[in-house]
């Protein structure tokens, strides 16, 4: 594994980006914040402690578990994606390419598998990796993946694609909300018609079904005991992104201003409902599934902050909410010399950090980063 990418040396200081830090102890000092470098580190660090090298996809934890997660590789992948437009090194195209033969392989000779969800978010990182590649191949699996994700539409609940082949009765945003935004950039990208009419009809059913039309606040799933009924009571990040990426990625696809209305009305409550923020920061959601939450939301608010459509005060706050995450994460929760981020990202975490844990934390620095090189920070 350390054939591809060296460990970057521990931070020092930079030129610019200086904030001043609270400890909670009543003291506090001036640190210096090098986005780039920090993403460097957190990124090299994170192939050096996960990737399987034999097997070409990453383990399940820091303790060097091979069970193998379909839809944490995905992550992976997307954050391979985001260092090598940031850096344009070839060690991340090569691991690219073996984590498309090695989790093809892991999976069973296939993209293909029994949850929706987890198919959509692995044909979301490999039409990215499509467009910084142009490997054909990759072209190839996502439209592959998305022709067999429209399967999963019924009019069980008014519409919507199902969690899961064997139930088909669950309708939820984690299945319908990576499917809304393949489809409006598969038509971006290739302007099939069709694929933005699947965009519109998942959108609307989304956002009829589980959006609270006065807060924004995505909820996780209805009809998840086939009783018909609204699930209010779970409370998760990553909902919140999904629907603020579908929205954005439905605006670029027409550009009509509601879809920027709606990712904006998620966004605002996202950073300040109390069901999921506490203090500035996202809430601790666990690890396992839940570890990979928060990321999830970071790189949808990250690209709504990127639109040019976006009014600067709504820029401005986001990237100070983003920021204050970053920096409590980097500084008060991170456990070094191995660079491994909790779910709390107030408290170092120590012992295991699964892969997903992990990831949310590398995609949140690999945002700042992408937020200093547009200078945004």
């Amino acid at each position: 594994m350390y054939r591809y990418l060296l460990l970057i040396p521990l931070l020092a200081g930079c030129a610019k980006n200086y904030d001043n830090i609270n400890f909670g102890n009543g003291s506090s000092t001036v640190y210096t914040y090098d986005w780039n470098l920090i993403a460097d580190t957190s990124t090299a660090a994170f192939i050096a402690n996960y990737w399987n090298a034999s097997a070409s996809y990453f383990n399940a934890n820091n303790q060097g578990s091979t069970t193998f997660g379909y839809w944490p590789q995905a992550h992976g992948l997307d954050i391979m994606v985001d260092a090598y437009m940031r850096t344009d090194s070839s060690a991340y195209t090569n691991l690219m390419s073996e984590w498309y033969t090695g989790v093809q392989s892991a999976n069973g000779n296939t993209f293909i598998g029994q949850y929706y969800d987890d198919m959509g978010w692995n044909a979301l990182a490999m039409l990215r990796t499509y467009d910084v590649t142009k490997d054909v191949r990759w072209k190839t699996a996502a439209q592959t993946v998305w022709t067999n994700i429209q399967g999963g539409w019924n009019n069980i609940e008014g519409g919507g694609i199902a969690w899961q082949k064997q139930e088909t009765y669950f309708k939820n945003t984690p299945a319908n909300g990576p499917a809304c935004i393949l489809a409006a950039r598969l038509y971006e990208q290739f302007g099939n018609p069709s694929d933005l009419t699947w965009a519109q009809n998942i959108y609307n059913w989304e956002k009829s079904t589980l959006v609270d039309p006065g807060t924004g606040f995505v909820y996780d799933g209805i009809n998840g005991n086939n009783d018909g009924k609204l699930n209010t009571t779970w409370f998760f990040t990553y909902n919140q992104g999904l629907f603020i990426g579908a929205a954005l990625e439905m605006y670029n696809a027409t550009g009509q201003p509601s879809y920027l209305s709606d990712a904006l009305l998620t966004a605002n409550n996202a950073i300040t409902d109390p069901r999921i923020v506490s203090s500035g920061l996202f809430h601790d959601e666990g690890q396992g599934d839940g570890g990979l939450f928060k990321g999830v939301l970071v790189r949808y608010l990250t690209q709504l902050t990127l639109s040019p459509a976006l009014d600067q005060n709504s820029k401005s706050r986001f990237v100070l909410f983003l920021k204050n995450n970053a920096q409590s994460l980097w500084l008060k929760a991170t456990t070094r010399p191995g660079y491994f981020y909790g779910s709390n990202w107030s408290v170092a975490p120590s012992g295991e950090t699964d892969l997903t844990t992990e990831e949310s934390g590398v995609m949140l620095f690999e945002a700042m980063a992408l937020l200093h090189n547009n200078k945004l920070l």
